[in-house]
């Protein structure tokens, strides 16, 4: 890939590659815009086929954890590194101090966290090497498993969604399906069944489905089933991609309301269900609560604080959803433009200052 090429076009600060040969370390980290403030986002661990193929990876996330941050109110850019190795027999203690010691470096232009292939005991080894890293054992002051933090985040971001189809942000009597219930989606599933919704789950796993069915009297049906069943609400909590040409015309919910990555297969498919009239929450609006959460361990977690911040999930929603009718535009444009215009904001804010600092200086010579 022609790299100054991909990085001009979208705007990349910067690229570091890290590498240790005893180790085994090569890592890639990946700065996309520190504009709003130091760069967060998680690091990956991945068996990719190729360097390039990682390379891309890291840059996709990076300028995606810009969006989010900027979205969530975040004072915060966004990064994100991928380790090419995999993470069931390749990881080592050297290597993640060696990784640690890199971010060190980087004299906190850019903060990790956990990510797929990735640990909370990783987290731990790289606090060895530097303070730049959030996700870590409560034991260091962290705020230890996100899932719960995430969930209530969701949860939040689908009662303003709800508001808007519906007139109301109550979920009570709502059936609402959930598509893969892991550890994020169980506790979505627990908010939603004390509020009194109606649960429609599937996962492949089937003893997640059975704990889900026994704690909160859910209805199963098998993973293919899921995009066509009579609900208010679709809640896509495991794969991306999941909204595409052959599921679409199954939907029957009046709105998209999940904890899933890259919901969208493409941006046409936002454009049609818009055209449906099924009021999506952009993914990485309503699922921000757990960045929002670690991101608070930046100055000293305080569980209490950040679940009120985790709460203002609804506020963003209703603010894309404002952007949207005011632009005429689908919910994920708005979600974009929402982000790019804090960020924008800030540009021209430092520029000013900088200007009146000019200025001032030259008066004073004269």
């Amino acid at each position: 890939m022609e790299i100054f090429q991909y990085l001009e076009k979208y705007d990349y600060e910067q690229i570091v590659f890290c590498q240790d040969k005893q180790s085994g370390l090569k890592a890639i980290i990946a700065i996309h815009d520190t504009t709003l403030g130091p760069a967060l986002g998680g690091t990956r661990m991945w068996t990719y086929e190729s360097e390039d193929a990682a390379i891309e990876d890291a840059l996709r996330l990076a300028r995606g954890m810009t969006y989010k941050n900027a979205a969530a109110g975040l004072n915060l850019g966004g990064g994100k590194t991928v380790i090419i190795g995999d993470p069931r027999k390749d990881k080592n203690e050297e290597m993640f101090r060696a990784f640690g010691r890199y971010i060190q470096g980087l004299n906190g232009r850019y903060i990790t966290a956990e990510d797929v292939g990735t640990t909370v005991a990783d987290m731990d080894i790289i606090h060895e090497e530097t303070d730049y890293v959030t996700g870590i054992s409560p034991a260091f002051g962290s705020s230890g498993n996100p899932s719960p933090v995430t969930a209530y985040g969701v949860y939040r971001g689908m009662k303003a969604a709800a508001k808007e189809a519906f007139g109301t942000d109550s979920l009570e009597g709502k059936v609402i399906a959930v598509q893969g219930v892991g550890n994020v989606a169980f506790n979505l599933c627990r908010h939603l069944h004390e509020e009194g919704a109606e649960l429609i789950v599937t996962d492949i796993n089937k003893e997640s489905v059975k704990r889900v069915i026994n704690e909160f009297g859910a209805k199963a049906v098998e993973p293919r089933e899921i995009y066509g069943v009579n609900c208010d609400i679709y809640a896509p909590c495991a794969l991306g991609a999941v909204i595409n040409d052959q599921t679409i015309p199954q939907l029957k919910a009046k709105v998209i309301a999940g904890a899933a990555n890259n919901q969208l297969k493409d941006p046409v498919h936002g454009d049609q269900i818009h055209d449906m009239g099924i009021v999506y929450a952009p993914d990485y609006v309503i699922n921000a609560g757990g960045v929002i959460n670690v991101a608070d361990e930046l100055i000293g977690y305080n569980r209490e604080r950040a679940m009120k911040k985790v709460e203002m999930v609804y506020n963003n929603i209703e603010r894309v959803i404002e952007i949207a009718k005011r632009d005429g535009i689908p919910t994920y444009m708005a979600a974009d433009r929402m982000a790019e215009e804090r960020i924008e904001r800030m540009r021209n804010s430092r520029s000013q200052f900088l200007r009146n600092e000019k200025n001032i200086l030259n008066r004073r010579r004269l």
